[in-house]
């Protein structure tokens, strides 16, 4: 499997806070078949920075650290940068760490509200040939409140990406309940852990994916692992219109 979404480098954000705390996040990672890990650290989300060039860095480190106690177990670097106005300007000057060098690179909005340049936002980072990768929007309250937001984001470009946790119900069962009518709609696209520790924000990945199974079938677990496969490779993912009825009825249309 490949985890898209972790806080596995050590002492920059609220992941791993020492290099003994990554590496029982990355033996946790290989117990669950974890093979592949971006790593993707806060950046200007009002209390880390982590520039491009640093994790690259902190990525090196960490997979020498793994090789040296053979851990089997690979670290791409990504980065998590939250929405702001000058995201764009930010790519431009070399501070955004897309995912894997790909074109594809996360956006985390606000857990209260959707910012009105938001749509806008997203449409500049497409112009500069990126594809936006909306993080945990099952966790937006706006969101929540009107999934017709996501709807249009993702109509006009936008991909997202669940929490495993949410799936699981770890984030309680409104953010469950939530999460399943996402994946009915078919308005995300990759299933990530965004582990944070090997306790209270563990990784959950296999868990996801067998609940995932049971409700939707192994071809769901098929079209989010192989969407994560294709990311890595900056190959274009499945992305399937929502069916009309089923998009009518999420958004309360009748």
């Amino acid at each position: 499997m490949i985890d898209l979404h972790c806080h596995i480098l050590p002492g920059i954000d609220d992941g791993a806070q020492s290099d003994d705390d990554s590496l029982a996040m990355a033996r946790a990672a290989v117990q669950q078949g974890i093979t592949t890990i971006i790593a993707t650290p806060h950046h200007k989300n009002g209390i880390y920075e982590n520039p491009k060039q640093d994790i690259l860095g902190k990525v090196a480190e960490l997979n020498k650290r793994l090789q040296a106690e053979k851990v089997d177990l690979q670290i791409l670097p990504g980065q998590e940068p939250a929405i702001t106005g000058e995201l764009a300007e930010d790519f431009e000057s070399g501070q955004i760490m897309t995912l894997n060098d790909t074109n594809y690179v996360f956006v985390e909005l606000p857990s209260n509200h959707v910012p009105r340049y938001t749509e806008k936002l997203l449409y500049d980072l497409q112009l500069k040939g990126l594809i936006p990768v909306i993080v945990h929007p099952e966790r937006n309250s706006e969101i929540h409140e009107r999934p017709e937001l996501l709807y249009k984001l993702v109509e006009k470009g936008a991909l997202a990406q669940l929490t495993a946790g949410s799936v699981c119900g770890r984030f309680g069962k409104k953010i469950k309940s939530f999460s399943e009518q996402l994946i009915e709609a078919n308005l995300v696209h990759f299933i990530a852990s965004d582990a944070h520790n090997v306790t209270s924000r563990a990784f959950h990945l296999g868990q996801a994916y067998d609940v995932i199974e049971k409700q939707y079938g192994v071809d769901m677990v098929y079209l989010f692992t192989e969407n994560a496969e294709l990311l890595v490779e900056g190959l274009n993912v499945y992305k399937e219109v929502p069916q009309r009825v089923k998009r009518k009825k999420f958004l309360g249309i009748f």
